[in-house]
């Protein structure tokens, strides 16, 4: 009886592990991405050649971020962070969005 007495301490660990894991698991699949809670853009590009561009995303400043962000997506798929106050990307954004 000694035997069974004591591998049910350790089934028990075993089961209050998995449920931890499971609702862990169940929680991090309606959580935000990590990165929409901060800034996204921690390197910008002064500019890049507009034929290059596919789309351009500008995010305002809020309570995930206290600076503009400006996102391209480029034709490759790539996305690359733009300084929102060069000259180039003013253009830009003036060009793709209006």
């Amino acid at each position: 009886m000694a035997p069974a007495a004591s591998s049910a301490p350790r089934l028990l660990r075993a089961a209050m592990l998995l449920l931890l894991l499971v609702a862990a698991g169940r929680r991090a699949a309606g959580a935000p991405v990590v990165n929409e809670l901060r800034c996204q853009c921690l390197q910008t590009l002064q500019g890049i050649h507009l034929k290059n561009i596919q789309s351009v995303k500008v995010t305002t400043p809020g309570p995930h971020c206290d600076q503009t962000e400006v996102i391209a997506t480029l034709k490759t798929g790539q996305e690359v962070c733009l300084n929102p106050a060069a000259p180039m990307v003013k253009k830009i954004i003036d060009k793709m969005l209006n």
